[in-house]
């Protein structure tokens, strides 16, 4: 029986990388970067006069993910290999890049060995390799190893990298200087936010990091806390404002804490135990970076910006200074009202609102079925924010007064 995962065939995928296969897969490419202009049919119509029906379809299938992949991997995309669920768990390349100069500031070292114990189609593995790692990289599925062992072979990194059929609970990590693991986030009915349910599981991926000298660990960013072990380092990297994942860092050299970090700025903010006094709607609105978020960092946000939460349970901060800073987008407040839907209309019809953003924290409210209830009409814009102020549904409307 061929070996697949997510629809990518293992004899397909080896025969793909054959000089035969390699020049399906330029053609097929070419007839995907045609757009529109060249559809599905005419495509694999155009490739079977020259290729058979799977070499066709694997070509094809390839050359659509690495479009689809430039949006993390950039021009590598034109030279990797995917597979769907591989691509959708693998971490953009600017990420796996600030997780590898870390890493080896950590070690104090330009270089280290590095058992990748779920290295998948090897995003993170080549970004260790790149910064002078030596990599042994792990994966169950046969189709998965060989992707990666292919996308280590196309940066010529081979000599750094190797790559092997096995399971993430049997590796060692002990043997090696770093372990790093990313363990599979999707079950048969799809994604899962259960720890527990991860493939490894969480108790073998504490199992590993109990006998790693260092360890890193890619997460979901929804995390529940109670799952981050005792004397780890959490980091929540946001990129371009949106949360990306988590990372959990233990062992030597590691300060256990909370820290967010924005790329590609590469701006961090440690958790300092501030917190945040509550007050009451001043000038400006800021609403600070997921990530910041994510870290339970707001109070540290709040302080940077001389702030103050409009309520104790709710992420946006308030004042009446107008500061900058990276960790937060900044509004300028018109007028803050209960929630009450024909009020708000009545506001906005006022001012002759045509289009709106609407954002919100600690309100139930369906935004898209709001947006049709609020019957726009008019030429300007405003950015209405759903929330909560001590406890009671409100509307802030406002506009931006710094690049969000």
């Amino acid at each position: 029986m061929a070996i697949t995962s997510g629809g990518v065939d293992l004899d397909a995928f080896t025969e793909l990388l054959t000089p035969r296969g390699l020049r399906a897969l330029a053609e097929a490419g070419e007839l995907v970067g045609a757009g529109p202009a060249v559809d599905p049919v005419t495509a694999a119509t155009t490739l079977r006069k020259t290729y058979d029906a799977a070499l066709t379809s694997t070509a094809l299938t390839q050359a659509g993910l690495r479009q689809r992949a430039r949006a993390k991997f950039g021009a590598d995309a034109d030279r990797m290999f995917f597979t769907p669920h591989g691509l959708e768990q693998a971490t953009r390349a600017e990420v796996a890049e600030h997780r590898a100069r870390r890493l080896l500031a950590l070690l104090a070292s330009e270089e280290g060995r590095v058992i990748d114990a779920c290295c998948g189609i090897g995003g993170d593995m080549l970004a260790l390799a790149r910064a002078g790692c030596t990599v042994t990289a792990v994966d169950a599925d046969p189709l998965t190893a060989a992707v990666a062992r292919a996308n280590a072979e196309a940066f010529g990194l081979g000599d750094r990298v190797t790559v092997r059929v096995g399971d993430a609970a049997e590796v060692r990590p002990e043997e090696h200087d770093v372990l790093f693991a990313d363990p599979a986030r999707r079950t048969g009915k799809g994604r899962t936010f259960d720890p527990m349910a991860y493939s490894p599981p969480w108790p073998v991926v504490l199992d590993l990091v109990a006998r790693a000298g260092l360890a890193c660990l890619k997460v979901a960013p929804g995390i529940p806390y109670e799952f981050i072990p005792d004397g780890a380092l959490a980091e929540w990297v946001s990129y371009k404002g949106e949360v990306k994942e988590a990372t959990l860092w233990t062992g030597a050299g590691v300060t256990a804490g909370r820290r967010a970090t924005l790329l590609p700025g590469g701006h961090e903010l440690a958790a300092t135990g501030v917190t945040a006094p509550v007050g009451p709607p001043g000038r400006y609105l800021y609403e600070p970076d997921g990530a910041a978020v994510r870290a339970h960092l707001v109070g540290e946000v709040a302080e940077l910006v001389g702030g103050r939460l409009l309520d104790p349970m709710i992420a946006y901060v308030t004042s009446d200074a107008a500061a900058d800073t990276p960790w937060a987008a900044r509004y300028e407040i018109e007028d803050v009202i209960p929630f009450n839907l024909k009020k708000l209309r009545a506001a906005l019809r006022e001012r002759q609102i045509g289009n709106v953003t609407i954002k919100k924290r600690g309100s139930a409210v369906d935004i898209e079925r709001l947006r049709a209830d609020l019957r726009l009409s008019g030429d300007n814009a405003m950015v209405i924010v759903l929330t909560r102020i001590l406890d009671k549904p409100s509307v802030i409307l406002c506009k931006p007064s710094s690049p969000a």
